[in-house]
């Protein structure tokens, strides 16, 4: 299938409620999906025997800030079956009350796993209902998330163990 039959049939099964816009360039597609149902998109793309997108091969996020809703999840999909390729992508917003959330892939395609833990980490987005969020790359104490567009240019006031601390002069 090329990327507008794909384009196609998601909209045939899920309308415009809940496939909320789409971006074309360079000939691929990218369609925003509501984030309330990301999981049963994602799970239609896998199960559906034309489309059979069996590899999850990217999860990650991007940044809008000052834009709201700050956030675009981003899912990249392959069938290995069909050869074909794929984008969605889901917006997420933050509150003061309300910190930044999605549900997790992970029931869907295994591979989500690391892909929504870094995610996390970097953007401080929540994956509900995901099966291990420890953190991978930065300390447990940490609070800070580095790839946020407000994330200080200087870094983070927080102890970097992992780190060489500036040598005083004279020593």
């Amino acid at each position: 299938m090329n990327q507008q039959e794909i384009r196609d049939k998601l909209f045939a099964q899920f309308g415009e409620e809940v496939i909320q816009g789409e971006i074309q360039f360079r000939d691929q597609i990218t369609l925003t999906v509501d984030r309330g149902r990301i999981t049963s998109v994602c799970r239609f793309l896998r199960e559906d025997p034309e489309l059979a997108f069996d590899f999850l091969s990217f999860v990650g996020a991007v940044d809008r800030f000052p834009n709201h809703p700050r956030f675009e999840v981003l899912y990249q999909l392959y069938s290995l079956r069909n050869n074909h390729r794929f984008r969605i992508k889901a917006l997420v917003d933050e509150t003061d009350s309300e910190p930044a959330a999605i549900d997790s892939v992970v029931a869907v395609w295994p591979t989500a796993d690391w892909h929504e833990r870094e995610t996390a980490e970097m953007f401080g987005i929540s994956f509900g209902g995901h099966p291990d969020p420890r953190k991978l790359l930065l300390p447990d104490e940490w609070t800070c998330h580095p790839l946020r567009k407000d994330f200080s240019l200087d870094g983070s006031e927080e102890e970097t163990p992992d780190l060489p601390r500036e040598v005083e002069q004279g020593s």
